[in-house]
């Protein structure tokens, strides 16, 4: 490892090189920072490890260049997930990818891991929108993106068609991936005892759900969870159905299938469950009573889940999206909603569902309108808020409701709708040529709130409490003010709104309570 000495936290010179369990790799040094692509934390999830979970990496011997993105996991394309001009896909995917700032500090970083999002069947760890230089330099931390398996790779049950085949791959994908990061991030300037685990959507559903796994406690100190569709973890019988159209549609050994045939039948089936059962999706987490003993919401309601501070919200329009892209994953049209409640009265008596008639009189009577607030609420805002109250008992919660939309998102009908909230987070405002998001303007004040978000989370991170300022600005500048955020609690529902200007509201969500209940539903 090339770090200076009398430089604790530090990581320098042009070629630094770091020793890890892995071998060493010799990332790429500007001056300012230090950056490692494609450092493998796992062994190759392929040949007799296809259908397993996560295996140790045996290390490599020379120094290996790690300045370029190692593969993702195979994946039809989404034109609302860019993956980047040249991307590799391959199921020998397990890569991460460090950022680390080189100025001096009194001591290790403070380190994020990063899990994407992608409806557990898209994305990757190095989307250029997680690009994370702006993030590490402005909030000063060591910043760490993975690569997971997704779709049939890592949340297929295949167990009832391909025997040895081992469930909760993708979980075990990240706890690997925490694991290395215990072992290894000093090398880089981290702080192993100071780990924030993060994640969005799918990513974020991963987050609450390690929240409860046993075998996570310890490898994270801190959460954030943004737009977590918490609910959405199954028992293994209901995926055996999936395993059984994943199999009719590919012909012959399904073991031996190519890649591109699993990802063929897997948008397939990824299509037609939702389709066929409304709420359901076809890969997810699944509880298989091992990996994941309990279901998530159980271990919530009974107050087991790890006592780390986080961060959770979601966004104020989340289902917008799913409309805009006529995506199958969610029920938006009321007809379906009704499907939906009948099928979970059906299969789970004791419940406590909410009367359909109640739920649909407390909407626009817009059909289409309520239909898209069902679902928002249902998938996304309810989790959140009962997840909320349910950890606010343990440990520190800080809640958020992000409401910023540029123009052109709020002339598409889209608002601030699933997935927005990633730009300002991150700092990376626009991720190419033929992004549209500024067309009819609103740069100058997404860039205020993205200060305002960095600095947020950079405090989460460094501190466990998200107040930050943005500095003399602030004085002439209300959209760069920074209200203190307090704690959420069950007595005091305290939110953080983010717009073009920030606002703590008390009982934010209050009516939403009225209408869904106090109690968590775990949709199963």
């Amino acid at each position: 490892m090339s770090s200076s000495p009398g430089r604790p936290g530090s990581v320098t010179g042009s070629s630094p090189v770091v020793e890890t369990t892995s071998g060493p790799y010799r990332g790429v040094h500007d001056g300012s920072l230090g950056v490692w692509k494609g450092m493998r934390y796992a062994a190759p999830p392929i040949g007799e490890n296809r259908w397993r979970r996560a295996r140790p990496v045996t290390a490599h011997t020379g120094i290996v260049d790690a300045d370029h993105f190692g593969a993702v996991c195979p994946q039809a394309r989404n034109p609302a997930i860019g993956l980047g001009s040249q991307v590799v896909m391959d199921e020998d995917c397990l890569f991460l990818n460090v950022w680390a700032p080189s100025a001096r500090t009194d001591g290790p970083r403070p380190v994020i891991v990063w899990v994407h999002g992608g409806a557990y069947v898209f994305g990757s760890g190095s989307q250029p929108l997680y690009d994370g230089r702006r993030m590490a330099l402005e909030s000063g931390v060591v910043v760490v993106t993975i690569n997971y398996r997704i779709g049939a790779f890592g949340f297929a049950d295949l167990g009832s068609v391909i025997d040895g085949a081992e469930t909760n791959a993708a979980l075990s994908d990240v706890l690997a991936a925490l694991t290395w990061v215990r072992d290894n991030i000093s090398g880089f300037g981290g702080d192993p005892a100071r780990v924030t685990l993060a994640g969005e959507s799918a990513g974020g559903g991963i987050v609450t759900t390690l929240l409860t796994t046993p075998a996570a406690r310890g490898l994270f100190h801190q959460a954030i969870a943004q737009s977590s569709p918490a609910t959405a973890v199954v028992a293994t019988e209901r995926l055996t159905m999936v395993a059984e159209r994943l199999d009719a549609a590919i012909p012959g050994d399904l073991r031996a299938a190519a890649s591109q045939q699993f990802v063929d039948a897997g948008m397939a089936v990824f299509a037609d469950v939702p389709q066929d059962n409304p709420g359901v999706l076809a890969f997810t987490v699944t509880v298989d009573g091992d990996l994941v003993a309990r279901h998530p919401l159980d271990v919530y309601r009974s107050g087991d889940s790890h006592p780390v501070p986080l961060l959770i919200g979601s966004n104020r329009d989340e289902s917008a999206l799913f409309k805009y892209m006529k995506s199958p994953l969610m029920p938006i049209d009321v007809e379906r909603i009704r499907e939906m409640f009948g099928r979970l009265r059906a299969e789970q008596p004791d419940l406590g569902l909410p009367d359909e008639r109640t739920v649909l009189a407390a909407y626009p009577r817009n059909a289409k309108a309520a239909g898209l607030g069902i679902a928002r609420d249902l998938v996304f805002r309810m989790p959140t808020l009962w997840l909320a109250d349910a950890h606010a008992a343990l440990a520190p919660v800080h809640l958020y409701r992000f409401d910023w939309a540029p123009p052109m998102f709020r002339a598409l009908r889209l608002g601030a709708t699933h997935g927005t909230e990633l730009a300002y987070t991150w700092g990376n405002l626009t991720t190419g040529r033929k992004d549209i998001t500024y067309k009819l303007g609103g740069r100058k004040t997404g860039e205020k709130v993205a200060r305002r978000m960095l600095g947020r989370w950079g405090a989460f991170v460094r501190e466990g409490v998200p107040d930050a300022d943005c500095g003399p600005d602030a004085a002439s500048d209300p959209e760069l003010a920074m209200p203190s955020w307090p704690a959420f609690t069950r007595s005091e529902r305290r939110s953080l709104v983010i717009g073009a200007r920030e606002r703590v509201v008390t009982g934010l969500d209050d009516h939403l309570h009225t209408t869904w209940g106090e109690e968590i539903l775990a949709f199963r």
